[in-house]
């Protein structure tokens, strides 16, 4: 059943990353936005956002090493999937889960933490997915997904803080 929504959200995000193709007339998508900053700063644009989201997979992927490995759902290195575009629309869902299955099972923090963390996952996640689409709708759901997707790497800070006070020197890299 994984494999079946996550092959399907890919495509449904394919189509709404591909519209400037099929219906130019509704604009020119992600790609016109980054073509209207012009060179440098497009590149430059899109540089600093992707520097920005390794180190948000970095933090991700300090909390699922210091979660115990026998609590763990998934390996810490898993979260770097959100670099695989368009997969990563409908696989950041699924990597929210298992952090937060993985938190649950940890037993370090509360079970109203694990849950306002993740309905700020889950809503980043929604609102990135809104972010495709043309016009005024992209517009807000890019900027509420960005707010969103801010307090959720805040929050991950924070639980990292307290999950290191029981393990101050795991590894970064240490994966399953």
């Amino acid at each position: 059943m994984r494999a079946i929504v996550k092959t399907a959200g890919t495509i449904l995000v394919s189509i709404l990353l591909s519209y400037p193709f099929w219906a130019p007339e509704w604009g020119r998508g992600i790609l016109g936005e980054i073509e209207a900053w012009g060179m440098p700063g497009g590149l430059i644009a899109v540089a600093v956002f992707f520097g920005l989201v390794a180190l948000y997979c970095r933090t991700l992927q300090r909390t699922m090493t210091l979660v115990r490995p026998d609590a763990r759902t998934a390996s810490p290195t898993s979260v770097w999937w959100m670099f695989a575009i368009p997969y990563n629309f409908t696989e950041d869902f699924f990597i929210v889960r298992a952090v937060a299955t993985s938190l649950a099972a940890d037993e370090q923090v509360t079970s109203g933490f694990i849950r306002r963390w993740s309905a700020l996952g889950y809503g980043w996640g929604a609102f990135q997915i809104l972010s495709l689409f043309p016009g005024m709708a992209g517009y807000v759901g890019g900027a509420i997904a960005l707010l969103l997707w801010a307090a959720h790497w805040i929050m991950t800070a924070r639980v990292n803080r307290t999950l290191a006070t029981r393990n101050p020197a795991a590894p970064l890299t240490h994966s399953l």
